[in-house]
């Protein structure tokens, strides 16, 4: 198992560095508090021991994890959230429409691809699920969570139907999941998406936290004037002009 590859954003935020090759960098981040550890999406479903060793080096164990909240259904968000949330009394959150997904009660829908994600991915012919987990508590647009001073839940519909992003005052970071992603430097629009209008749209909501920081799904974070990076960024796989 890699050594953690973790980064300071703030005091009490960390984001982990989940290897999954040289081109796809992925993340979950770790809210240190005082009522224990916050985390936010647990990466692949082999993840869990490299979570727990993260949590060894900030000085934590994995007793220590309280609440996961995911910011979508998909697998590399969800992987080993049914494994971690057995390690001790751990509150599962996510978006109330992608829970069904996320617990397995219903099959998620599949990306709609533009011509040139298509040229990154093949089209998907399964929802990209990751082990069925429990869900604890469902959020929507608005609903407060008891850690970082108030987190405020924002609804990003657009990837996934339930897509969330967590604005967190304590940090002024906001973590945006998929509906926001860094390429080559560039902060872009997240890529396959169901809905790309919808998640077009969410940038704003985001943005709207005037957020100094921001911690991506993919990519490096951002970190300095993050929510007027989020509120212009460009979409490089966009459908082609006159593409329906």
């Amino acid at each position: 198992m890699p050594r953690p590859d973790l980064q300071q954003l703030t005091p009490a935020l960390h984001r982990l560095r989940i290897p999954t090759g040289p081109a796809h960098l992925l993340n979950c981040y770790l809210w240190l508090g005082a009522d224990g550890v916050t985390l936010i999406d647990t990466g692949w479903p082999d993840s869990a021991d490299l979570i727990a060793d993260a949590l060894s080096v900030l000085g934590r164990q994995r007793t220590d994890v309280t609440r996961i909240v995911l910011t979508h259904f998909h697998e590399d968000h969800t992987g080993s959230a049914a494994e971690i949330a057995r390690w001790a009394d751990v509150e599962v959150i996510a978006g109330a429409a992608d829970a069904p997904f996320v617990a397995g009660a219903q099959r998620g829908p599949l990306p709609r691809l533009t011509d040139r994600e298509k040229t990154i991915h093949a089209e998907f012919d399964e929802p990209s699920h990751g082990p069925a987990c429990r869900v604890d508590r469902e959020v929507r647009d608005g609903d407060v969570l008891d850690f970082a001073g108030g987190t405020r839940v924002i609804g990003v519909p657009g990837h996934t139907p339930g897509s969330i992003a967590l604005y967190l005052p304590d940090a002024d970071a906001v973590l945006t999941g998929d509906a926001v992603a860094e390429f080559d430097g560039e902060v872009i629009l997240g890529v396959f998406d169901v809905d790309r209008d919808a998640a077009s749209r969410s940038l704003a909501r985001i943005a709207a936290t005037r957020a100094r920081i921001a911690g991506l799904g993919h990519g490096e974070a951002v970190l300095e004037e993050a929510y007027a990076r989020i509120g212009t960024a460009t979409d490089p796989f966009a459908p082609s002009a006159g593409a329906r």
